[in-house]
């Protein structure tokens, strides 16, 4: 069992950043990817950026390219988002999700990851 803890969410003006933390325990070695999800108010959860545990390689949703960063740290066991000119449409529910299938997938497809954190609010005043 892998289990998963966001935090760094929080209140940011528009044009401000956050770094989100996603903190994995348990089996983590099962791990092959993680990914950010987010769901805003009155809207379906949508991914956000998605990395290979092993390897590293990054995906991103189009609209996230350019504004956010993802990241991981091994050792730590951990995966980051870095968000840049933060927009309002940016509030949300930021969830992570781990993946511990070895196979081809689809990074942005929510059912593809069978592990999620509870989420973080992120807040994006006008």
């Amino acid at each position: 069992q892998v289990q998963l803890v966001e935090s760094g969410g929080g209140l940011v003006q528009a044009g401000g950043s956050l770094r989100l933390s996603c903190a994995a325990s348990g089996r983590t070695s099962s791990i092959f990817a993680m990914g950010w999800f987010r769901q805003g108010p009155g809207k379906e959860r949508e991914f956000v950026a998605a990395i290979s545990w092993s390897r590293g390689n990054t995906y991103y949703a189009d609209s996230m390219k350019g504004r956010f960063t993802i990241s991981r740290d091994n050792a730590k066991n951990t995966v980051y988002l870095q968000m840049n000119s933060l927009k309002p449409e940016d509030t949300a529910v930021y969830y992570c999700a781990a993946r511990r299938v070895i196979a081809t997938w689809t990074p942005g497809a929510s059912r593809e990851y069978d592990t999620w954190g509870p989420g973080t609010q992120v807040t994006v005043s006008s």
